[in-house]
């Protein structure tokens, strides 16, 4: 399991009361993935995600103003454990998503984003952080969308 270990790098963690292949489902599939991950009102109206290249280009949606280019290489993917990747467009950063059953009904999500420098990592410190947790609330109304709808069938 990852932990906090550097200066040149930021974690988030989060305990979601849902089986970890759920948890990893919605990470793994873009149908989900697009309603979750990213910045707060900020829609993400392209992504193209494949085993070995992934593109989120999104645009303000009221304004298309804002261009916030995204782009990464997967490096590794353990289904229902982690997946790494590195971030070629700026900042740069490597950044590994793991996945952890603490039992059946409950997953420890991870972030960490590790930075070339603790000056790299601290540029953004302050954003990514709280970034991160809008990520993790989005996740948790996703798994509830995700259960109710199931319930329903």
């Amino acid at each position: 399991m990852m932990t906090p270990s550097s200066d040149r790098e930021i974690f988030s963690s989060r305990v979601l009361f849902a089986p970890v292949d759920q948890v990893y489902h919605l990470f793994a599939n873009p149908v989900h993935l697009k309603n979750w991950w990213g910045l707060k009102d900020l829609p993400i109206p392209f992504m193209s995600l494949t085993c070995e290249w992934w593109q989120l280009d999104p645009h303000h949606a009221r304004t298309r103003k804002g261009h916030y280019e995204n782009a990464s290489v997967f490096k590794t993917v353990v289904p229902l454990h982690s997946i790494t990747w590195t971030r070629i467009s700026k900042p740069h950063f490597d950044m590994e998503v793991g996945f952890e059953a603490l039992d059946e009904m409950s997953t420890r999500i991870t972030f960490r984003m590790l930075f070339t420098t603790p000056e790299e990592c601290n540029k953004i410190r302050a954003f990514a952080g709280p970034k991160n947790e809008e990520n993790f609330d989005r996740l948790e109304r996703e798994l509830v969308q995700l259960t109710t709808s199931s319930d329903k069938n």
